[in-house]
């Protein structure tokens, strides 16, 4: 599928895209659809399976309502939808401001567990360019959250950039750090097929809490004592630190629009990085929207 070059215009798919799969913590099989949608519209997301009340939950900073082992929004309604980040960093990263996603279930699929089957997914759709320009969330102070020790902050920067350090007492883990501009080339080159990770002795522990239903070797890397029990290993070096930028960049994503600024988290998960989001929201001197492109040259 040929790549649409970014100008700084809405993107769109051209077709629906349609996958299933299997939630990671219900266990439930979900059909997903994609669809193209006008400029402005943003991501929304129909939970197709409900019908008596209004079953749309448009993607914003404030629907966020669960942020612990992955992001759950819900609408005013209390319709709730889950594990939408891997989904989320794809469109992202693909830059496509604009998407009706059909899911007829209470989370999405997990697939492989990184963002690779999405990011396929959305190629074979295509993209369509749009007459509007993307509106940016330009960084100008800093914003700053933590949680022990855990830490993120978005700084003003001319470009989206992202940096991510983690720290496991295990070996096979340890400490790892990534840096890069968030763009699409370096997404599918080198943060798009990693995929989430766990530890065996908690995966019993989330069954026995009703979660991790549908996760396996086939979704996750499982790691127990000292060895990774997938019988393939890793996909690539520091696979666990990129797998954690893809969350952040989905994670962020929420805001509606990409960033001009760079992010730095420091063991930060989901919960961390919704604390920022609702940090940034709760600070308007500290950014601004924006547009880049020259039909276009103003901000507010």
């Amino acid at each position: 599928m040929a790549q649409v070059p970014h100008d700084h215009h809405q993107r769109t798919l051209v077709a629906p895209a349609i996958c299933a799969g299997v939630g990671v913590h219900s266990g439930r099989r979900v059909r997903l659809a994609v669809r193209p949608a006008a400029p402005g519209t943003g991501i929304v997301f129909v939970r197709t399976d409900i019908t008596d009340r209004d079953n749309r939950i448009p993607v914003t900073g404030d629907a966020v309502v669960e942020a612990r082992l992955n992001t759950m929004i819900r609408n005013s309604s209390g319709v709730e939808l889950s594990t939408i980040e891997h989904l989320m960093a794809a469109l992202c990263a693909l830059g496509v401001a604009n998407a009706v996603i059909d899911v007829d279930g209470p989370e999405l699929p997990i697939l492989d567990g990184s963002a690779l089957p999405f990011v396929q997914l959305l190629d074979r759709a295509g993209f369509r360019r749009q007459e509007a320009p993307v509106r940016y969330i330009e960084i100008l102070e800093p914003v700053r959250v933590e949680e022990g020790d855990k830490s993120a902050v978005l700084l003003p920067c001319d470009r989206y950039e992202m940096r991510f350090e983690i720290d496991f007492p295990t070996a096979v883990i340890g400490r790892q750090v990534i840096d890069f501009s968030v763009d699409e080339r370096t997404f599918r080159d080198e943060i798009m097929a990693a995929r989430t990770f766990g530890f065996a002795h908690e995966v019993e522990a989330l069954r026995e809490a009703g979660l991790a239903r549908g996760g396996s070797l086939e979704n996750a890397v499982v790691i127990d004592g000292e060895r990774i029990l997938n019988p393939g290993g890793l996909r690539m070096e520091r696979e666990f630190v990129r797998h954690k930028a893809l969350d952040a960049i989905g994670d962020l994503y929420v805001l509606g629009a990409p960033l001009i600024g760079r992010y730095e988290g420091v063991k930060a998960g989901h919960a961390v990085n919704n604390k920022l989001v609702r940090a940034l929201l709760a600070s308007p001197q500290a950014w601004r929207e924006t547009v880049r492109t020259p039909d276009y040259a103003l901000a507010g």
